[in-house]
């Protein structure tokens, strides 16, 4: 079975809007394990607009399913991964100015940048996954930094499914594929949703862990935190 990951920055991002501690981040986290969820994700930006610096360490102690920190390797992101070491890190390219995650790593390009951040965090024994776009090439090049795992950028997938047109999964599939031969782990994340998730998931070999947050939130408004959870955990079987 498919692992859920919960991304939680859309929670923070309601309670930075009015100040305060209302929604509270970290009862949030503990309640969608509660309901199963099979890990919790956040993405720390530099300005900390949703998810903060404090609310990464304050989860350390909470999260107890899989804990995934995604985000830019700067030294303060990289000071902060170090000091909680997650279960998971996922490195990601964002600008500074990036509403949310756009693009993936060139990951020939990056190589040795990867490769000595991925190498302090095995020492550290955190896993790593880098976000890759679904590119063979860059599957090959996330090999050579020595990573545990890619995360498929799945937007474009989302985007063109969401019109009707299902042979946007043939790329993905494809590198899954590839990154089962190379012995990857593969994860996924972006604009996934209860519409799209089934589909994706059947058509992808070996999909590891799955990172939700805007369209799992934006459903539970409709239908219940609870409920959404577990919709999401029956079509990942």
């Amino acid at each position: 079975m498919t692992k859920l990951s919960v991304n939680i920055n859309k929670i923070a991002t309601l309670r930075n809007s009015r100040g305060g501690d209302l929604p509270n981040v970290v009862q949030f986290a503990k309640d969608v394990q509660r309901f199963g969820a099979e890990g919790v994700t956040i993405h720390p930006r530099p300005d900390e607009r949703h998810i903060r610096y404090q609310d990464a360490f304050d989860l350390k102690t909470e999260v107890y399913t899989e804990y995934n920190i995604e985000g830019n390797p700067i030294k303060k992101f990289m000071d902060m991964v170090l000091e909680i070491k997650p279960t998971q890190v996922t490195l990601v390219p964002d600008g500074d100015d990036a509403i949310t995650s756009n693009a993936g790593w060139d990951t020939i390009k990056h190589k040795h940048f990867l490769s000595d951040i991925i190498t302090e965090c095995k020492r550290n024994n955190i896993r790593t996954s880098i976000f890759v776009d679904p590119v063979l090439e860059q599957i090959e090049g996330a090999k050579e930094t020595g990573t545990d795992r890619i995360e498929l950028y799945t937007e474009a997938f989302a985007h063109q499914f969401g019109l009707g047109n299902s042979a946007s999964i043939v790329p993905y599939t494809e590198c899954a594929v590839l990154a089962e031969r190379l012995d990857l782990g593969v994860n996924a994340g972006h604009d996934l949703s209860l519409d799209n998730i089934k589909f994706f998931k059947d058509n992808i070999p070996g999909l590891l862990e799955v990172s939700i947050g805007h369209a799992l939130v934006s459903e539970s408004l409709y239908l219940g935190i609870e409920n959404v959870i577990n919709m999401y955990l029956n079509k990942l079987k």
